[in-house]
């Protein structure tokens, strides 16, 4: 099954390109691995989820904002590459909580990610190496933001 049809069968959709805040690209490709940039949970001009983990927003909310992420990490994918069926696993993911004093829950949120790229792709091609890091704030607030790195075919 295509990538896009399993999206579907879950009941998501890409969400459209994520503007650039800054002077960057979407993501390099060299050779046989995908390097995304960071993005945040950000749909349209609408960022759904706004605030740190631990005060404005729950670790539900935090998780919800990293499958965003992750929606928007596949949208930028699929701009460098074409076709989401290239990708040939998930390498590597980064996940940035923007976090409250006392917050120590950042796993649990980037989680929403992990989950997603699995239910996507299945255990052998969607379980990653990660990272999951409190840091005090984050562009416009957002709760999450994420980097990914992928296998792809050449």
């Amino acid at each position: 099954m295509n990538l896009e049809e399993r999206l579907g069968e879950l009941a998501l959709e890409l969400p459209p390109m994520p503007d650039a805040v800054a002077n960057y690209i979407p993501g390099v490709l060299v050779g046989e691995v995908l390097f995304l940039s960071g993005t945040i949970g950000k749909i349209k001009d609408t960022l759904p989820f706004q605030g740190k983990l631990g005060a404005e927003l729950t670790v539900e909310e935090g998780y919800a904002s990293a499958r965003l992420c992750t929606l928007n990490h596949l949208t930028m994918a699929k701009a460098v590459l074409g076709d989401l069926d290239r990708i040939v696993r998930v390498v590597r993911l980064v996940g940035y909580v923007n976090s409250a004093p006392g917050f120590n829950k950042a796993p649990w949120v980037v989680n929403g990610a992990s989950d997603l790229l699995v239910e996507l792709l299945g255990e052998e091609k969607g379980r990653h190496a990660r990272a999951a890091l409190n840091v005090n704030e984050l562009t416009f607030d957002a709760p999450v933001e994420t980097v990914l790195t992928l296998q792809v075919e050449p």
